[in-house]
């Protein structure tokens, strides 16, 4: 392994790791990566005296008495420790970003809600400054729920880092790219690609070309995972192998610099006079991780009717009740349509769980006008929804020869929590106002007579 300087100060480690140098393969693996040789001790974690004069931290994801295979933590070797910082946590506004429990009185959740793309305002917008709630659900408090975001971003951090104690973050990037600077590594990332930035992980975010435009799941519960395949068996879906986790990289920089902590729904900053990206070398399972949804291996009926929509889970996020999901992450991409004497796009239905939807690029097969890129919809806990007159018409008569689904790319944060619309959702001026309408159309078939109408 070598290094390499790069013109902001960072020295970034070169290994040889498969095809991807830069990475290394593999979800929840236990991973060793050091940027200068000798760094890593070896045989032990907690060295008298660790090599090149660092500071020996551990960085916990879980209980330390969490089941050994939900078990999770990171040994970072650094050059300072985090705890050393000039001054106390002071609080500070952060206006569009909210936490569970956010419930406005003045504002209705209850319906069908769909939103055009905002644009990335002209203003100066960073990570912390661009977010912009759409929903909340559960409580922050009690790790349980989530809350959609959008971001804009068109600003990169200089000398400023973040770091969130509510939850991780799961990124879906739509337009730009963006470099996420974080304590184990770095990950550039760019729309039909999405990362995971854990709890408790010091980054920083880099414009690498905007504006930047995307959504986030704040997930408050326990760690996304791979959904169970059960009959599907070991292949398919996201496999393991296609998520990457940066190697190790550092800073050692003596700069005036500001950390932002999100912890309980509110926001505190303190001065530090260095880099905190400062990890020379670290080991665990604790990590960042990226991966690319055109990896991503559908799988469904090849005969007739289709499974539900959870065939399509990249990511889940368990809660206390087996089978239902804090959070499923749900992909809809392009995939072969082959189902004989069926109505193949989503049926109509009511569900208890409240599904977030946004739109990466292309068109979604159950609303082919309204819903576009950059675009996102609600369907709320038990609230009616399905395909507007146009896809319910074209689907119901189609000629169902074999067809393939192409350039389209959507997906759903879906949670077992009703989502609280915030301020910026219900007012910001980008919510369609007529969006029921597309069902109003839909005309009453049934005469009485058998028969298919």
């Amino acid at each position: 392994m070598n290094t390499q300087n790069t013109p902001s100060g960072m020295i970034r480690a070169v290994a040889a790791v498969g095809t991807h140098a830069h990475y290394m393969p593999g979800f929840g693996n236990d991973f060793e990566t050091e940027a200068l040789p000798g760094a890593l001790p070896q045989g032990m974690n907690s060295p008298q005296k660790c090599n090149y004069g660092l500071y020996g931290e551990q960085l916990s994801g879980t209980a330390f008495t969490a089941p050994s295979h939900q078990n999770e933590r990171t040994w970072c070797y650094r050059i300072r420790p985090s705890v050393k910082h000039t001054h106390r946590f002071t609080k500070i506004a952060v206006p569009h970003w909210k936490s569970a429990p956010f419930i406005d009185p003045e504002i209705v959740s209850l319906g069908q809600y769909r939103w055009d793309p905002v644009a990335v305002p002209d203003e100066a917008l960073t990570w912390i400054t661009g977010m912009r709630t759409m929903t909340t659900a559960g409580d922050v408090n009690t790790q349980t729920g989530m809350a959609s975001h959008m971001y804009l971003v068109n600003q990169s951090m200089k000398d400023a880092y973040f770091f969130s104690a509510d939850g991780e973050l799961l990124v879906v990037p739509q337009e730009g790219r963006l470099r996420f600077c974080t304590e184990l590594g770095i990950i550039d990332l760019e729309p039909k690609e999405i990362a995971i930035l854990p709890r408790g992980l010091v980054y920083r975010v880099e414009v690498l070309e905007g504006p930047a435009r995307g959504f986030v799941c704040e997930n408050y519960g326990q760690k996304f995972t791979l959904p169970g395949r059960g009959p599907i068996g070991a292949n398919c879906m996201a496999n393991p192998r296609d998520f990457k986790t940066p190697v190790a990289a550092f800073e050692d920089r003596e700069v005036p610099s500001t950390v932002t902590v999100k912890w309980c729904g509110q926001f505190h900053e303190t001065k530090i006079g260095h880099s905190p990206l400062d990890v020379v070398a670290w080991h665990g399972n604790y990590a960042p991780v990226k991966y690319d949804l055109r990896t991503y291996c559908p799988v469904g009926a090849i005969l007739f009717d289709h499974p539900d929509p959870s065939i399509f889970t990249v990511l889940t996020a368990p809660s206390g009740i087996e089978g239902t999901a804090n959070i499923d992450f749900v992909l809809f991409r392009d995939r072969w349509m082959v189902a004989e004497n069926t109505f193949r796009p989503p049926w109509y239905h009511k569900n208890v769980m409240s599904e977030m939807m946004g739109n990466i690029y292309g068109i979604y097969d159950a609303k082919p006008k309204g819903f576009v890129p950059g675009g996102m919809s609600l369907h709320n806990c038990m609230l009616p929804h399905g395909p507007d007159k146009n896809a319910f018409e074209g689907a119901s008569n189609a000629d169902l020869k074999a067809e393939k689904l192409t350039e389209t790319m959507s997906f759903m944060f879906e949670t077992r929590f009703p989502q609280h619309l915030t301020p910026f959702a219900a007012t910001a001026g980008h919510l369609q106002e007529d969006y029921i309408d597309c069902w109003g159309s839909l005309d009453k078939k049934f005469d009485g007579t058998p028969g298919v109408k």
